[in-house]
């Protein structure tokens, strides 16, 4: 028999990937399922942005490249964080890495040591939690619910902070609930976090720019957490640009400098192509990010209206990303006569076994009284999984 790392038996498969799998292998024999399950927006990658990379090709970018990435590129990272988010941080204090989730990673395989504890409100991004496993820490769940709009409050960050915190993880806009935190309630948690040495903030927000609320607050921004802040962010969700791999983190010198010496051993640099492609998103005019956050925010209007008329269903608006987390547990315990909800998971798996709608139960994201759907679908598809949804929840009883 083999016998797998401790390691890999610590973690947990991917409950978005394997919720998405399923409903492929539904659509495989036929069956007409639409997918709400994938954080990935259906808009394609701009024309000009392939266009540079179609451009990198015929010039011959198909060496090694630099492991922190290509300067060009970190420069201009380097001045969208001035122009953008009113930060200054220089090319040494940034690093291309292969897809923002590296990035998320290699901040916690560079930060945590074995037995650190790492802070997560929840609803959390599923890989969160795994990924301090991996690094040998011990996540810490912070429970917010809709009541709060799924937002921690300082109070609930002091309570959780022991002698053994090192590190508290921010998603904002978030995955999985699209709830945005204002810069006074990031400052509110800095101040908390100040309280406290050699504690640090990962701050994903690779969901930035499609927000519904017209700001773009960051934690760096609070007075006296830019040493103390890794900032993790990419071209994935802004300009569609999922399958071209290419995230980036900012953050403290000495920080860069480990998150190099890591990537300088597992994957060395991205691809030179991916990243002169980010370099044209990054140079190039913005006015395609601003019609696809329209479009989101059209869509979120769209599977707002429709979700609050699903009768059992609890809905906040979410201000960014494009996700939306109902609480359904008004359903647990009910049944069809063949099968009986007695929790989100069940919710999820009723859903697309009966409604041909893949979401994502709400236990996956450490809060077990809702599940996510995504709305980075047409409009159309948006109206066809709601009225399914409807209609196979109105056979509970």
């Amino acid at each position: 028999m083999i016998q797998l790392s401790d390691r890999l038996n610590r973690l947990a498969p991917s409950a978005t990937l394997a919720m998405s799998q399923k409903s492929n292998e539904m659509k495989a024999q036929g069956i007409d399922v639409i997918n709400m399950s994938v954080g990935e927006p259906d808009y394609m990658t701009p024309d000009f942005i392939k266009e540079a990379g179609k451009k990198a090709i015929d010039d011959n970018y198909s060496k090694y490249s630099p492991v922190p990435g290509y300067l060009d590129l970190r420069e201009a990272i380097s001045a969208k964080l001035k122009k953008e988010n009113g930060l200054e941080y220089g090319p040494k204090e940034i690093i291309v890495g292969t897809g923002g989730k590296q990035g998320v990673c290699n901040t916690f395989m560079a930060l945590v040591n074995p037995g650190d504890e790492v802070i997560i409100p929840a609803p959390y991004w599923v890989s969160y939690p795994q990924m301090a496993k991996l690094a040998g820490g011990t996540p810490v769940v912070i429970r917010a619910g809709i009541d709060q709009n799924f937002k921690i409050t300082p109070e609930q960050l002091e309570k959780a902070i022991t002698p053994k915190t090192k590190l508290l993880v921010i998603c904002s806009p978030s995955n999985p609930t699209g709830s945005v935190y204002t810069q006074e309630e990031l400052n509110a948690l800095a101040e908390v976090i100040l309280k406290h040495d050699d504690i640090y903030v990962l701050s994903d927000e690779i969901y930035e720019h499609i927000n519904y609320v017209g700001f773009k607050a960051s934690i760096a921004k609070a007075p006296g957490m830019r040493e103390r802040t890794i900032i993790c962010n990419g071209v994935s969700k802004a300009y569609a640009m999922t399958g071209w791999r290419l995230g980036w983190v900012a953050a403290p010198e000495a920080i860069v400098k480990g998150i190099n010496k890591l990537q300088g051993q597992y994957t060395s640099g991205t691809s030179d192509v991916s990243q002169r492609a980010a370099l044209a998103a990054y140079t190039g005019d913005q006015q395609c990010v601003e019609d696809m956050r329209k479009g989101f925010e059209r869509r979120r209007d769209l599977i707002v209206s429709l979700a609050k008329e699903i009768p059992g269903f609890e809905v906040n608006i979410p201000d960014g990303a494009f996700y939306l987390f109902p609480r359904i547990n008004s359903y647990f315990g009910k049944t069809d006569g063949k099968r009986t909800i007695n929790n989100s998971t069940d919710f999820a798996m009723y859903l697309l076994e009966v409604g041909h709608v893949a979401t994502v139960g709400g236990d996956a994201f450490g809060e077990p009284d809702g599940f996510r759907m995504s709305y980075a679908t047409s409009d159309d598809n948006i109206r066809e999984a709601l009225r399914r949804i409807k209609e196979a929840l109105a056979k509970l009883h």
